[in-house]
């Protein structure tokens, strides 16, 4: 261990999970938060979002004082050799990045930081930010080595991603701030199954890579990462349209085709779209980020434009298959972009709900963790409500808009009971067609008629 003191600067997903974690791995962890509510909780010992597994990690930290959450950098950066930047990057009107809480942070830190002080970035970023970020520490007289250091991590299994990761990377010039980094991930290692437990999180597979490259290509990957797997999603929503219209079915297609080693299942899952606050972000970065170097990125504009229509695609196509919706009672269960977390941006949950009650549809909603973040999100004329049960009570049709495993597990037999109509509309393509239809219910898929 070459560091036992590491500062934190954000703590989102990324940040909060990353200083929670290497607070039990040996470090003192600084996590550096100026929103003054969110701070309170954290020092509670909670985090202030939903994430399997985080409060007890979190707990202990605090109560061990190995994780000290503060609003301060002068508080935090002069005593760690290591910097984790884990700010925002939101996405700008235009769909560029917006990098002003990137260079803030690093502007902060070139100041107070001490000589040879490591600097990570683990926000995404466009290609380039890096060399930028390195000419400004320069331009301030700061010699403060500097690391590109991606995330892979996905909300609703933050822990499990950072523990039993498939790969690190870390992209920079300064082989000795690269190993460094590298070593913090190894002496995680050590630590995991001990963490696991503590979060009673199951232990997962070990494929642990360690892939060191150059700080543009570390920036590259991540981006390109997600890119790909939206690509893959909307590519399966594209041949689930064609499945709809040809009398096929998209998971047996699907299944098919992912049989194929060079293909792979994963992500080829035809539904309601990707949302959350990193696919349509980082697929409108790179975008955004290519045009700047005057490439024109057709194949993901297509991907784009693509998931942006899917829930339209699914009001339209229970309209098609139902009749007018107005005036017909709708539950809505999902409003969480996926399962696992309370993260309600840019939904497709959300969108279907909002798009439902823009029809004259009366629409009651219901998610486990995502009622309050959606709040301010949702149709004015939209109910909200406390439980599945109160959701679907007296509805013509239920929508599952979010793969909760108490959605797609409900029992077909007492949903048709408490509802007033006999349709589930799956928009997710997870809910057992058989189930549905011995119960007498009409099921609709995406592509999917079982």
């Amino acid at each position: 261990m070459q560091s036992s003191t590491i500062t934190v600067l954000g703590a989102g997903y990324v940040g909060l999970t990353t200083a929670a974690l290497l607070a039990h791995a040996g470090y003192t962890v600084y996590v550096v938060e100026p929103n003054k509510e969110r701070l309170d909780v954290i020092k509670a010992g909670r985090s202030f979002f939903f994430e399997e597994g985080l409060d007890p990690v979190i707990r202990l930290g605090i109560d061990a004082g190995n994780l000290i959450p503060t609003d301060s950098y002068k508080e935090s950066v002069p005593h760690s050799s290591i910097v984790f930047s884990c700010v925002g990057t939101p996405d700008n009107p235009d769909g560029s990045s917006n990098l002003s809480y990137v260079y803030s942070a690093a502007e902060e830190t070139a100041k107070l930081a001490k000589p040879g002080t490591i600097y990570v970035q683990k926000s995404t970023v466009p290609v380039g930010t890096g060399r930028k970020v390195e000419a400004l520490f320069k331009k301030q007289g700061t010699k403060l080595g500097y690391v590109s250091n991606p995330e892979f991590l996905r909300e609703g299994t933050a822990l499990s991603d950072t523990l039993f990761f498939d790969r690190v990377v870390v992209g920079g010039d300064d082989k000795a701030a690269v190993d460094a980094v590298m070593d913090v991930y190894m002496d995680l290692e050590q630590f995991r199954d001990h963490i696991a437990h503590i979060a009673h999180i199951p232990l997962g597979p070990r494929g642990d890579q360690y892939i060191a490259t150059t700080l543009n290509s570390a920036e590259l990957i991540k981006v390109t990462s997600n890119a790909f797997l939206a690509l893959k999603i909307s590519f399966a929503n594209s041949i689930a349209k064609l499945a709809d219209k040809a009398d096929a079915d998209i998971v047996e297609v699907m299944n098919a085709v992912g049989a194929d080693n060079r293909i792979g299942r994963a992500f080829l899952n035809a539904g309601r779209g990707y949302g959350g606050g990193c696919f349509p972000k980082d697929v409108s970065g790179l975008i955004s980020s290519a045009l700047e170097y005057g490439v024109d990125l057709d194949i993901m504009q297509a991907a784009q434009q693509v998931n942006k229509s899917m829930p339209g695609y699914i009001v339209d196509m229970l309209q098609d298959k139902t009749g007018p919706l107005a005036g017909k009672k709708i539950a809505v269960l999902g409003l969480a972009f996926k399962a696992g977390t309370s993260d309600v941006r840019k939904s497709p949950g959300v969108s279907i709900a909002n798009l439902l009650a823009q029809s004259g549809a009366h629409v009651s909603t219901y998610d486990p963790e995502g009622m309050e973040e959606a709040e301010l999100d949702l149709h004015k004329s939209i109910a909200p409500v406390e439980s599945i049960d109160a959701a679907i009570e007296d509805a013509d049709i239920t929508v599952i808009a979010t793969d909760w495993p108490e959605f797609v597990e409900y029992p077909a037999e007492k949903l048709v009971k408490k509802m007033k109509g006999n349709i589930l509309l799956d928009a997710v393509n997870q809910y057992s067609v058989t189930e549905t239809k011995l119960a007498g219910m009409i099921y609709i898929g995406v592509g999917h008629q079982g």
